[in-house]
């Protein structure tokens, strides 16, 4: 093959010059303009701050009492609209608890279209022996101020990937997102068809039971199918739900997403593998990280129940503190009073990415979420990493 003889012409040769010396026009240029602080209100960068901002203040402005949980309907501080979201985003509570900062994400059961006059609603239900939730039930009341990220998340329903017939899996108060869903449909926020069939022990723990039967009533794009475990009556499905309960309910094509207890997920996993649907369709909202990881595939049986230390670094700062093999990296670091940066507490989010240099942890394979490069440079996110050794961690300071 004969080499190329491409040919320059002497314009050709100018602009070549030109574009040679350009770095150096404009070098000349910058030293020539007068050194002006820029000022003045720029409409994109508001736009972008008050839908993107680092963090909310929100204040309770009412509490609705439910069976064995609580509605909070939250306002902005500053009474303006807040920042928009997908039904089925959460948002991420930092509160304070003896002494410590912690955070905890509740989904939003409220429409999109409250956002625009400034209110959300969560729900949270009673846990009894945990760490947060009994807090917030006994403890908070109307005018109470929380600290409070945007919102954010991936269980919402996407067009361009999910079908528009939905089949929608919930348990308990995994009803939340769902609910949110149903309500921006309600509102034409959302154009899909959602089937909700809805698992509860019995008809007296149904969440939300009003709520979801009167937009069934409005709304032909939604239809609610009470499920009971505990109880048989009529005019509600027995049982768990199954493969064959969806299948009863199911159109031709459909997507299915998933959210509720731990249990749930253990339960229904076989079941939609029975339904044989490409993995793109199947969408779950992580749940907070086991609380018997001795119980995971792959767990380390020889350190269960033992505890460890580990030696924590942000910034110039270093300190060791004990840890506990049953328990994520987070919650340790959490109860030494550490503020850490942190969000979905599932793994997902990755506002958590700390740097491991010493020791090894355990993470469950539900709650494996890390980009390959994390992974290969040894970065994990410790609100799903248990420690099985000691360990030195080099965590980022606090901005949220």
């Amino acid at each position: 093959m004969s080499d190329l003889n491409v040919k320059v012409g002497l314009i050709g040769k100018f602009d070549m010059l030109k574009f040679k010396n350009m770095s150096k026009v404009r070098e000349k240029a910058i030293q020539a303009a007068p050194a002006k602080e820029i000022s003045g209100v720029f409409p994109i960068n508001e736009n972008a701050k008050a839908l993107h901002p680092d963090f909310l203040e929100l204040e309770i402005e009412s509490i609705i009492e439910r069976n064995a949980a609580k509605t909070f309907v939250l306002k902005g501080v500053n009474g303006k609209p807040l920042p928009y979201f997908r039904a089925g985003q959460y948002i991420s509570l930092k509160l304070p608890m003896d002494g410590s900062l912690v955070t905890r994400s509740y989904s939003l059961c409220s429409s999109p279209k409250e956002a625009l006059s400034g209110k959300y609603a969560i729900t949270v239900r009673a846990n009894p022996g945990g760490f947060v939730a009994d807090r917030l039930l006994s403890e908070k009341k109307i005018g109470d101020r929380i600290i409070a990220s945007a919102p954010q998340g991936f269980f919402y329903y996407e067009d361009l990937r999910d079908k528009k017939q939905v089949i929608g899996l919930a348990g308990g108060s995994g009803i939340t997102p769902f609910l949110s869903m149903a309500r921006a449909i309600c509102d034409g926020i959302e154009d899909f068809e959602l089937t909700l069939l809805y698992g509860s022990r019995t008809e007296a723990d149904i969440l939300f039971r009003g709520e979801l039967d009167e937009i069934a009533r409005v709304c032909p794009k939604f239809k609610v199918v009470h499920v009971l475990s505990d109880e048989e009556k009529e005019g509600f499905e027995h049982g768990f739900i199954t493969a064959e309960l969806i299948g009863k309910y199911a159109p031709g094509e459909y997507s299915v997403f998933l959210c509720g207890p731990e249990a749930m997920y253990k339960f229904l996993k076989p079941e939609i593998e029975k339904l044989g649907l490409p993995e793109r369709l199947f969408r779950r909202k992580l749940i907070d990280v086991t609380k018997t990881p001795w119980e995971c595939e792959g767990y380390p049986q020889e350190v269960k129940g033992k505890q460890f230390t580990i030696t924590v670094r942000q910034g110039p700062q270093e300190c060791s503190i004990p840890a506990n093999a049953d328990e994520p990296v987070l919650v340790a670091i959490e109860r030494a009073g550490i503020k850490a940066p942190s969000r979905c507490r599932a793994g997902e989010c990755g506002w958590c990415r700390s740097r491991l240099l010493v020791g090894t942890v355990f993470i469950p394979q539900e709650n494996e979420m890390r980009r390959w490069a994390d992974v290969h440079y040894g970065y994990i996110h410790p609100c799903c990493s248990f420690p099985t050794s000691d360990l030195t961690i080099e965590i980022p300071g606090e901005f949220f």
